[in-house]
Order: C-alpha cells, then sequence, then structure tokens
C-alpha cells in the first residue's frame, strides 16, 4: 500500500508542469503520516529536482526545500550544483560561487563527490570567466581520479577553449582514449572564438561524426570571420550529406541568411527562404528578421516588406531591420511612415531604429527631417544619442554641403569624434570638393592612424579634382616613404545565377579573366567609334 501510494505521488511529481501544481504535491508529501522516511526523502528528492531543473520551476523555492533536509546525500548535492550552475544566480558577498559552496560544504560534511558532480562545476567557472577557480576545480578532479571520464573531460575541454587557453585545451583534447562529438566541438568553438578558423576547419575535416553543433558552429564562425562565401558553401555541403539526424535548424538557417546578406547573394537567399518553407521549420522572430535584412541588403526591398508584413509578431528588432532597409534604398518617406506605425502600435524605437532612420535621411537628402529625427530621439523617447547618431548626422550635414553646421555639431559633441565621424566629413568634402576642410580632416585622420591607406587615397582624389598636382605628388611620395599601400586586395562581388563571382585585382581563379578582359575592349572599343560618330556629326 505505500509502495503504491510512493509510486503514486512520484508520477504525479514526473506529470508536474506548473509550480502551483508542485507545491500541492510537496504538502502532500510533508502531511502524510504514514510515508516511511526513506519514501519521504525518495520523494522529496524527485520534487527537488523537478523544481530545480524544469524551466517551469523554481531555483528559489528548491533552495528552501534543500536547507530542509537533513543530512542531503550526493544526488541531493548535484541536483542543487547542476541548477546554479544552468542559471545566472550571481556572485554573493563573499566572493565565491554558489555551485563552489554547496561543493565545499559537501566535502564538509564526508561526502566524496563523483563524475556527476564536477561538469556542473566546470560550467559555472566558464560560465563566469573563473580561470584561477577553474584550475583549483581540475586539481580536484585529478585528486579523486575523475580525470579520464569522457562527460568531465569534454567540460574541462570547453573551460578552456571559452577561457582562450586554447595550447591547453588542445593537450588535453589529444591526450583523450576516446572522443565523442562533444569533444570534436567543443574544441571547434574554442578555435572559431579566438578567430583561428584554418584550425578549426582541419579538425572538423577530420571529424567521423558531425551533429547540427557541429556545421552550425563551422557555418557561424566563417560568417563572423568574414568569410560569407565559404558559410554558403557549407550550408550546400550539409544539405548534400542528406542525413536526416544532420538538418539544418533555424540556428543554421539565421547565419545562412546574415551571410547571403553579407554578399548580397539574392538567389542563395530567395533557395533558403524556400527552403525554410519546405522543411517545416518555423519562421519565427528571428528567421523573419533575418529574411528582412537579407531581402533588404540583396535589393529586395518589396520581398522584405511582404516577409514582414507575414510575421504574426514583431518586435523591436523586426521593425528596425525593415527600416533600415528603407535607409539602405533612400527611400526615406517609407521609413518614417513605418516609425508612425510603430508608435500607433505601441512599440518604441530603440537607438538602433534612430541610426536607420537618420541613415534613411541622409540617403534621401532629407536634411530638415534628419534635423527633426535627431532632436525627437533626444527630447521625446530621452534616448542619449551616441558616437555612431552624430557620425550619421554628419553624414547627413556632409552630404548637402553644410560643412558650417557639421564643424559646430562637432565641436558640441559630448564625446571625442571617432574615425567613422570624420570619415564622414571627409566623405562629404571629396563629394563636393572641399578641398581646405578636406585637408584638414584628411591630414588629421593620417595623423591618428598613419598606417590606413584609405585617407592618403582620399586626399589624392581632392587635390586631383583641384589641379592641385604639386600637393598630390607630395602625398604619393609620403606614401612610398611610409610603405603605406592596400595590404587587402581591392574587390567585387555579384551573383550570375545563383553562383557568386569575386572579382579581385590579386586575380580570380574562379573567373576567366581574359573572357572578361576581350568583353571590356570590346566595349571601350564600341565608345571609341560612338564619340568618332557624334564627333563628325
Amino acid at each position: 500500500m505505500l509502495e503504491l501510494l510512493k509510486d503514486r505521488i512520484s508520477g504525479l511529481i514526473e506529470e508536474c508542469k506548473s509550480m502551483r501544481m508542485l507545491k500541492q504535491i510537496h504538502s502532500q508529501i510533508i502531511t502524510s503520516p504514514h510515508l516511511p522516511k526513506t519514501h519521504n526523502y525518495f520523494l522529496i528528492t524527485r520534487l527537488l529536482f523537478v523544481c530545480a531543473i524544469s524551466d517551469w520551476g523554481s531555483l528559489s523555492y528548491a533552495t528552501d526545500v534543500f536547507r530542509l533536509i537533513q543530512n542531503p546525500n550526493l544526488s541531493v548535492y548535484n541536483i542543487m550544483i547542476r541548477a546554479y550552475a544552468c542559471k545566472d544566480n550571481g556572485v554573493p558577498e563573499n566572493g565565491l560561487w554558489q555551485p563552489i559552496i554547496l561543493y565545499k560544504q559537501m566535502l564538509c560534511t564526508g561526502i566524496s563527490p563523483n563524475y556527476l558532480t564536477f561538469p556542473f562545476l566546470v560550467k559555472e567557472c566558464t560560465k563566469k570567466d573563473g580561470g584561477g577557480l577553474g584550475l583549483s576545480v581540475h586539481g580536484q578532479i585529478i585528486k579523486v581520479g575523475f580525470h579520464g571520464d569522457l562527460f568531465v573531460h569534454n567540460s574541462l575541454i570547453n573551460f578552456y577553449s571559452a577561457c582562450g587557453f586554447l595550447n591547453t585545451a588542445r593537450r588535453l583534447f589529444d591526450g583523450m582514449p576516446s572522443r565523442d562529438v562533444v569533444s570534436w566541438n567543443s574544441l571547434i568553438a574554442g578555435y572559431l572564438r579566438s578567430g583561428e578558423i584554418e584550425s578549426a576547419l582541419d579538425l572538423f575535416g577530420k571529424m567521423e561524426e558531425r551533429n547540427v553543433i557541429t556545421w552550425n558552429s563551422i557555418i557561424t564562425g566563417l560568417m563572423q570571420g568574414g568569410r560569407p562565401k565559404e558559410a554558403i558553401e557549407y550550408f550546400f555541403e550539409m544539405q548534400v550529406m542528406n542525413n536526416d539526424s544532420v538538418r539544418p535548424d533555424k540556428i543554421t538557417v539565421a547565419s545562412v541568411l546574415s551571410a547571403c546578406a553579407s554578399l548580397g547573394a539574392g538567389d542563395h537567399g530567395k533557395w533558403v527562404h524556400s527552403y525554410l518553407k519546405r522543411s517545416g521549420l518555423e519562421c519565427d522572430m528571428v528567421i523573419g528578421t533575418a529574411l528582412v535584412d537579407m531581402y533588404g541588403k540583396c535589393g529586395c526591398v518589396e520581398s522584405a516588406v511582404d516577409v514582414f508584413r507575414k510575421m504574426p509578431r514583431k518586435d523591436i528588432l523586426a521593425w528596425t531591420a525593415m527600416i533600415s532597409a528603407f535607409a539602405l534604398h533612400g527611400l526615406g518617406k517609407e521609413a518614417f511612415d513605418l516609425l508612425e506605425e510603430m508608435e500607433t502600435l505601441g512599440v518604441k524605437p530603440n537607438h538602433v531604429t534612430f541610426v536607420g532612420l537618420l541613415s534613411a535621411c541622409a540617403h534621401s537628402g532629407l536634411v530638415e527631417k534628419g534635423r527633426l529625427c535627431f532632436d525627437l530621439m533626444r527630447r521625446v523617447y530621452l534616448i542619449k544619442p551616441q558616437v555612431h547618431h552624430y557620425a550619421c548626422m554628419v553624414d547627413l550635414l556632409s552630404r548637402a554641403g553644410l560643412f558650417e553646421e557639421v564643424e559646430g555639431l562637432i565641436r558640441h559633441m559630448p564625446m571625442q569624434p571617432d574615425v567613422f565621424v570624420w570619415g564622414a566629413l571627409l566623405g562629404g568634402c571629396q563629394m563636393h570638393g572641399n578641398v581646405e576642410l578636406g585637408e584638414k580632416v584628411a591630414q588629421y585622420l593620417i595623423d591618428l592612424d598613419p598606417s590606413n591607406h584609405a585617407f592618403y587615397v582620399i586626399l589624392c582624389d581632392l587635390y586631383a579634382k583641384a589641379s592641385k598636382f604639386d600637393e598630390l605628388k607630395r602625398v604619393r611620395a609620403l606614401m612610398k616613404q611610409r610603405g603605406i599601400r592596400k595590404t587587402v586586395p581591392g574587390c567585387s562581388m555579384i551573383e550570375i545565377c545563383g553562383v557568386v563571382y569575386e572579382f579581385s585585382v590579386a586575380g580570380s581563379p574562379e573567373v576567366l579573366m581574359e573572357e572578361v578582359e576581350w568583353v571590356l575592349n570590346g566595349l571601350s572599343n564600341e565608345m571609341k567609334i560612338e564619340e568618332g560618330i557624334h564627333g563628325i556629326m
């Protein structure tokens, strides 16, 4: 009878989906007079696990339950260490983290840890960047003899990788008697986090088994490392595998859409969108926002609007992505119409939204609208302008040739103008041929960053347009003297029939350069013939 009661209550705990129900079960356990102590302890331990670990649970309530348990055993301590490690519990006054406090408390009561204890202690050190404390925990692992356990070993590799100790992580990895996919993923993620993409790709190529986390790490790492074309290539390689256990998820799709946006690869982006529809993956706010951003940057504004309008729910990031898409294409009116729609629905713009709005004004030549927008941001929404907002205003006014107003704005900035502010002003000077001011700004930027070739080039362009050839020669001589030249060859990309081609002054192996030159020479000759005919007429 008592065994049946225990099983019944245990089943209720497993099926529980809310704290209200769990508290009722807890009350039943502690008020049941016929439950033996062993059954009571078992049920309280199960309840503690569900309360501490479940997404809907309460760590504070679990802590209260834990404090009432007399003589907690290893399982109870492991539950609480895991719960605190998986949630952001802050740092207590004595400077130690709660999982570490619980671990020390456990040792003081004479309880020895097991292989389930250490991964969560290490996770806490990883989460809080506790390098020194993590080393101490590693010492404890060696002391009690769990350094050969696969799960413990994986947690250590992840810890050292996350803290930037990649050589140590690699030594641990190389010394493992057996590895699983988590071992490989942890080290790959560490390499990517530190920007060592080639090392990550080398490991990836040696893997016999890969899961979706492996592919996501590589695709996202390539995207964030400025190699979006390769990110797309790896995505298609993932498709070719045709493995039901490794299917792209929402993280994969969001990363690939960002890569398409970066390249302006609209055909690839449309294919990913169609894959999303076929695969049955949910088009949530993150994916919807990524689609809006991709279509906007690929020049498909109508498609961006279509996706945006079909989104059932939109957060501020989605609204801002749509405003930024309008801004990119100089559709200032549409951007401000969307702002009004936002305000009507009670969605408050943030500082990124105003960057998009000010950019829209700059690309549309809406000077007065830009001034009003800058004022609205400060006075109505109480958003303190950051340096990038000032850069947008400088860009707007410089494009309009309002250099006196620009100088006044920069003079009264509450922070030091950065290279983007001065660069926007220099771009305006170049556009309007303002040699006097452009010369001062370019010289200031050169003094600020003497190795940046772009500032010298713009100054040369200013002098050339103003026919100041002596000054032009002087700057070129200075560049030669300082050894200033482009460190990265200039390149451009174009998508044709779903293939992204890269044209570079350093050479483009996948492009038939001889054929391209032949076409260009032919066009040049045609233009000369046309010019000659018009001259005769």
